[in-house]
């Protein structure tokens, strides 16, 4: 190793601030280019070992060089890589050694999102729903009904006259009347049922079947009624398969939204084969269509439709309460279609009077749903009494006895009970279902039942 030689121009050495006496050779050590001391002067002359100032020139050409090489070698790879690329695309033949750019890798790569190509033939968005709209809207009317609306007040009741709005779709006609369907909630307890169709005429309508357990009823207009003007305007809808139906293919949904009129909504199948709680009774309904075409109060008994025009739904806002902002549902119209058919087959009947009313002559409760998944009895009227001289003790209804059907419709209350009973007159047939208790298990029994007159309670 060489060691640096400082000489000061006094003459005399020194290391660390001593001096050089016990140094012979009057060498000074140096590690990092200074010297160790303190004895620095201006007038210092410093001595190198020859040869040093040339290595450094030395190192620093080859770095230099270095760099200039590969600046250059760098630019030429880069020109001679692009001219290959170059003549390849303008000259070669495409076989396997033909260099791959990244843009050719991509499209080589199989089922990737980068090599995504639309289907020759691709599904269309429906947006344009004019034409379906044209042809369906003659075929769905609005429906009013007007009621009675009890409200209690410092325990007095007070009677008022109200109007609610829904729906309705013309299925069919017979030689008399046109049938039209719609949902049990929009002419239940309806003392007068008014139609309205396309072209603005207003009609009476009335009740053929109803069945409360499904949401569904017939009612009917007569055919003599109609003005020409209307049955030239009017249309009978045309049913689809809702069994067919598929998640994500376009709906779309026409009813009187709020009472205003006919209006239309689309949106797709969201699901099917729903099971949703109704808002007001509890009970679960069966399989249900979900869309997120809007329905809303009024739409009620309109009609889902798929976009060929068929009717593949009736719309309920009963069922789910509307709690969810873009959940709607709708009763599937291949299961709906054989309860139709029997509700349309049915006597059409009108409201009798007070004095002519017809009664069971029973007391009774609601199973409600949590009461029947308790204690595992059916859903309908439980009868906690029979009195005694009536219709219902002469039919052979008995205490205990469960009501579930009154003449084909299906009773899940006494209010659907009672709002059946106010078109059967006193002295008037009618076939009763009940299911009755034996041995632990309730056994269906089918009483016909001749109605009574007015009856005091005990």
């Amino acid at each position: 190793m060489d060691y640096e030689k400082y000489e000061y121009s006094d003459g005399q050495n020194s290391v660390n601030g001593q001096s050089s006496a016990g140094n012979p050779n009057n060498d000074v050590y140096n590690m990092g280019g200074y010297p160790y001391g303190n004895n620095e002067t201006p007038d210092r002359k410093k001595k190198r070992k020859k040869g040093d100032g040339k290595l450094s020139k030395t190192v620093y050409t080859f770095m230099l060089a270095g760099v200039v090489f590969g600046v250059f070698a760098g630019a030429a790879f880069y020109l001679i890589t692009h001219l290959i690329h170059f003549v390849d695309n303008k000259f070669g033949d495409g076989d396997e050694n033909t260099v791959i750019t990244e843009e050719q890798e991509i499209e080589q790569v199989p089922d990737t999102v980068a090599n995504y190509t639309e289907p020759e033939k691709a599904a269309a968005v429906v947006t344009d729903v004019t034409e379906v709209v044209d042809r369906v809207m003659p075929s769905i009317v609005s429906i009013t009904s007007e009621f009675t609306e009890i409200t209690s007040f410092f325990g007095q009741n007070f009677e008022n006259e109200a109007k609610s709005s829904g729906s309705g779709i013309i299925l069919g006609k017979n030689d008399e009347e046109l049938l039209i369907v719609s949902n049990y909630h929009v002419v239940a307890d309806s003392d007068k049922l008014m139609v309205q169709f396309i072209n603005g005429e207003v009609n009476e309508a009335q009740i053929k079947g109803t069945d409360s357990k499904r949401d569904l009823a017939v009612i009917a207009v007569r055919l003599s009624d109609l003005k020409a003007d209307t049955k030239n305007k009017i249309a009978i809808a045309k049913m689809g398969d809702s069994s067919a139906l598929k998640v994500g293919e376009p709906a779309i949904a026409i009813g009187n939204a709020l009472g205003y009129g006919q209006s239309v909504t689309t949106g797709v199948i969201s699901a099917l084969n729903r099971q949703i709680e109704m808002s007001d009774t509890g009970d679960v309904s069966g399989e249900l269509i979900q869309t997120d075409a809007a329905i809303n109060p009024g739409n009620s008994g309109g009609a889902l439709l798929n976009v060929r025009g068929e009717v593949i739904g009736i719309n309920s806002n009963k069922i789910g309460g509307g709690v969810v902002e873009g959940m709607g549902y709708a009763i599937p119209i291949s299961s709906a279609q054989p309860i139709i058919e029997n509700l349309m087959n049915r006597e059409t009947k009108d409201k009798v009077r007070e004095e002519n009313k017809g009664y069971l002559g029973v007391t009774g409760i609601n199973v409600t749903p949590d009461v029947s998944k308790m204690y595992g009895i059916p859903k309908g009227v439980y009868v906690t009494q029979v009195h005694e001289g009536t219709a219902a003790e002469k039919g052979g209804i008995y205490a205990g006895d469960i009501i579930v059907e009154l003449d084909g419709s299906g009773v899940g209350s006494m209010e659907d009970l009672q709002g059946y009973l106010q078109y059967y007159e006193k002295g008037e047939s009618v076939e009763v279902t009940v299911m009755r208790a034996n041995s632990g298990t309730y056994e269906e029994q089918k009483l016909t039942v001749t109605l009574c007159g007015s009856f005091s309670i005990d």
